[in-house]
């Protein structure tokens, strides 16, 4: 008597690289090119059913990540080991799975995040780097970097964010804890890292905005303390390009 071999399920949390420069984002959206919808596709590709694969952060269209985390429930003879190499061998040459781990039924990838880290990228110079430009924000000015880290600390500590999100992010808690968010200048290239527990709809981007602008001479950085009372995104500076932010990584 033949007896059917049911294979165990197993919870697999993916650690997630990609350059976003040619996807509309990581949430799947009808007729868009995205990390989650290609990443769905070729897992289901490699274990012959149909999956679902949630994200810890929906990035931007062209934000790009180091560290992104996903999460998907497999009924699958591969073992995790082999997960990341079989995955990323049907993936395109702009998204690899850097590992693979089996996690308990329950995990929750967005609500077990401790931090994330972002960094967006600047470039000071006057000619463009052009090997580096899909990835960076070239802006040929002189930036006063000491006005800027001083402005970004006054934004560390648990506060209202709420000028500082999308007048899109419609979320009644606009609440957030940034750690560090500090200011680095190495050349011509300037990196902004903000680490937080979680963060609103565009924030860091305008986070970075506001940061230029007192870089720039444009805002004091004293102006942050009011721009945070506000909690009016009119109050903050422009938003800046998606394409020089990545995701560095996620920790739980």
């Amino acid at each position: 008597m033949l007896t059917s071999f049911k294979m165990a399920i197993r919870n697999i949390k993916l650690t997630i690289r990609y350059d976003g420069s040619e996807y509309h984002g990581w949430q799947i959206q009808p007729g868009q090119r995205t990390i989650q919808g290609t990443l769905t596709e070729a897992i289901q590709n490699l274990i012959g059913r149909k999956v679902q694969v949630f994200g810890a952060s929906r990035t931007d269209a062209g934000v790009s990540a180091l560290g992104q985390v996903g999460l998907v429930e497999i009924d699958s003879p591969i073992p995790t080991e082999n997960l990341a190499k079989a995955i990323t061998h049907r993936l395109p040459a702009d998204i690899a799975i850097t590992e693979a781990v089996e996690v308990p039924q329950g995990f929750d990838v967005i609500g077990a995040v401790k931090s994330k880290l972002y960094r967006y990228t600047l470039f000071t110079g006057q000619v463009r780097p052009v090997l580096q430009i899909r990835h960076c924000w070239h802006l040929p000015a002189k930036l006063n970097i000491a006005a800027m880290n001083e402005a970004a600390k006054m934004l560390v500590g648990r506060k209202d964010f709420k000028s500082f999100a999308s007048a899109d992010d419609q979320r009644e808690n606009s609440v957030r804890t940034v750690f560090t968010c500090d200011v680095a200048e190495k050349g011509d290239w300037v990196y902004v890292d903000v680490e937080g527990d979680g963060f609103l709809y565009n924030m860091v981007r305008n986070i970075v905005g506001t940061l230029v602008e007192v870089g720039k001479g444009r805002l004091g950085p004293e102006k942050i303390k009011q721009i945070l009372e506000a909690k009016d995104r009119t109050a903050a500076g422009p938003i800046a390009p998606a394409h020089a932010l990545c995701l560095m990584w996620i920790k739980y």
